[in-house]
Formats: C-alpha cells, structure tokens, sequence
C-alpha cells in the first residue's frame, strides 16, 4: 500500500468532544478515479466547540484511503490511525493496532472505519466496541465502511448501504447519497426532540493529486439544538451549489493506454487486453466493479481475454500490476 508523509497535525480538543460520540458516517474509495471519501452526521452541536471543523471525524489521504474516528472519540487514537496508514499498513491492520493500543485501554467504546488501496485492489476494516452506546454496529463492503452509534436501529445502516451502492454519478455523489439515507428523525436518537436526525453533516472528498488535509470538496453544516433544521437537507443544497452528480465524468488513474490497449469498450462478451510493449508484457491483472468487488484476477503475459457473460452491465476497472506499478483503465459492459 502507498504511504504519504506528512506533517503532523495538533489537535487542541477539550474533554467533552472527547468524550462526546459521533454517530454514522462512512468512508469510501473508488476504484475507477482513485478518489477518496469521508461523510458523516452526529447529534452534537458543534458551535459548543469553537474551532473545530465539522468533518474532524474523518482524515482522508489522497489516493491511498481514508479513516473515521468515532464514539469516545481521542485525537490520540486518530494520530496513531493516521500514523499507521503512512506506514503502509491495510485497513485490518491498523485496526487491530488500534484495539491493542488504545490510548486510554479502552477499545471497547470506539468505534473505526477504514479503506485504503491495497496493491492496486480496495480493502475495507471496521470495529465497534462492545460498550460503545446502542443501537451500534457496522457494514463493510470491498470500497467502503459504514458505522454508527446511538442509532435508531440496523435500518439507518442497512439504508445508507443501499443509498451509497444505487446512486449514480461519482464518489462525493454516492458519499451524499448515503447520508440521504440516514435522514430520519432520531436516526441519532439524540436528536429526536429536535425532530432531526442530527445536528451537524459533512461530505468531503480528495482527488489523487490532493494534498493531505486539503481535499478538492468539503461541503458542511452545522444547526443548533432546538432549530428544528435538517442538517442533511440543508447540506444537500449547498452540495448541489458546488458539485452536479448529473454530469460528473470520471477519469483514469494512470496512463495506462500508452502501454496497453483496452478493446473493445463498451465491450459486449469479451474483452481483450495487449501489452504494446517488451517490458509490459507481464504483470497481475484485475477487474474490479464499480462497487469495488474483484470480478476477475489472474497473471497477464502478452494478451488477456475476458469473458464478461456473467458479468451486470456498467462500468469496470481493468488494473494491472507491474512490480510496484499499477496502470489503471476504465470501460462499459453493455
């Protein structure tokens, strides 16, 4: 797994957002663009807290993964989580890091979600403690993590997972739709007097060229207890201010057409690849879904057919590896 090195940030947190929980939120990678993707909404009123961003609960590092940090959260134990990622460990590991160091022994009342490119292919990790408030739980999937506390039930989680996988358009697209699934009143039960399901809602998303702590989108809102605002509705509006899931391309990670040539695409039953050149001839070959499932995986030397029958139509990723390389191209199953 790519490591990014950093400098590391401070983080000034008083004791009560420490203590404070944060409820569902998810993290995502796709596989297509190399985009990475954090969102999240709680039931805490972030104006308590003067000069914390609302999306401090997820760190997103350009082009390798991203990290949310949550329930009894400790800026201790999210320094050590992005620590271990710059070390170029996968998503299992660093958890299991986590749990056995804890900052204050405590594993039992945090709650993690990780994803990270794992030598070209996405990977996915998660824990809820044991003693972190009910209703909790998690859902991980090939290019995502979804998690929650404090929740009105398995539903919420269950309906963004459904919103995040049918949604169309890019990464920060799905990322909103997601959250639109978690808007019920008393999806945090916190909020439910409130007639809301949370307080504060964020989407953010960095491109691979990114930088970390400076990632191309942010969008965020924050209400007040008692406003009776939909946090997630307003954070709609101003998403679509910012970013049209109508017309949103993708783009490729590598240049991978000027060492191999992808036909056809759109493909129909088959598709072919052939390396054009002497040192492109070997290597590993995947095809992954656009929902970030391995559909295919074998070696490559000289040329490769496919066989896409069983395969839904939409949009693939064909990556091959090469050494520590890994050239990436898209194409449409019709």
């Amino acid at each position: 797994m790519k490591s990014v090195v950093i400098i590391p940030i401070i983080f000034f947190l008083c004791l009560s957002i420490i203590h404070s929980q944060d409820t569902f939120s998810i993290v995502a990678i796709d596989t297509l663009t190399g985009e990475v993707g954090s969102a999240g909404a709680s039931c805490v009123d972030m104006d308590n807290f003067p000069g914390y961003a609302d999306d401090f609960l997820g760190e997103l590092f350009p082009d390798v993964g991203a990290i949310n940090t949550q329930a009894y959260y400790d800026p201790t134990n999210q320094a050590n989580a992005r620590e271990r990622m710059n070390m170029g460990e996968t998503p299992s590991q660093i958890i299991q890091w986590l749990i056995d160091n804890d900052v204050t022994g405590q594993p039992q009342i945090r709650q993690y979600g990780i994803v990270a490119f794992v030598d070209g292919a996405p990977e996915s990790a998660a824990h809820t403690g044991s003693a972190t408030n009910n209703y909790k739980n998690h859902i991980t999937g090939p290019n995502y993590s979804i998690q929650g506390n404090i929740l009105l039930g398995q539903e919420i989680l269950d309906s963004m997972e459904a919103r995040f996988l049918d949604a169309t358009g890019d990464l920060a697209c799905k990322l909103m739709a997601a959250l639109q699934g978690a808007k019920t009143v008393g999806a945090d039960t916190r909020c439910t007097a409130n007639g809301t399901s949370s307080l504060f809602a964020f989407v953010k998303v960095a491109q691979p060229a990114d930088t970390f702590g400076s990632p191309s989108l942010v969008v965020s809102v924050r209400t007040k207890n008692g406003q009776g605002i939909e946090p997630i509705d307003t954070l709609q509006i101003k998403f679509d201010l910012v970013h049209d899931c109508n017309t949103v391309g993708m783009t490729q990670r590598d240049d991978f057409s000027s060492r191999y040539r992808l036909y056809p695409n759109p493909a129909g039953d088959m598709i072919r690849i052939k390396g054009l050149g002497p040192g492109n001839n070997i290597g590993q070959a995947r095809i992954i879904s656009n929902d970030g499932r391995t559909m295919y995986e074998g070696s490559f030397s000289k040329e490769l057919e496919v066989d896409l029958r069983g395969y839904r139509a939409g949009l693939y990723l064909v990556s091959i590896s090469v050494g520590k390389k890994v050239y990436s191209a898209k194409f449409i199953r019709q």
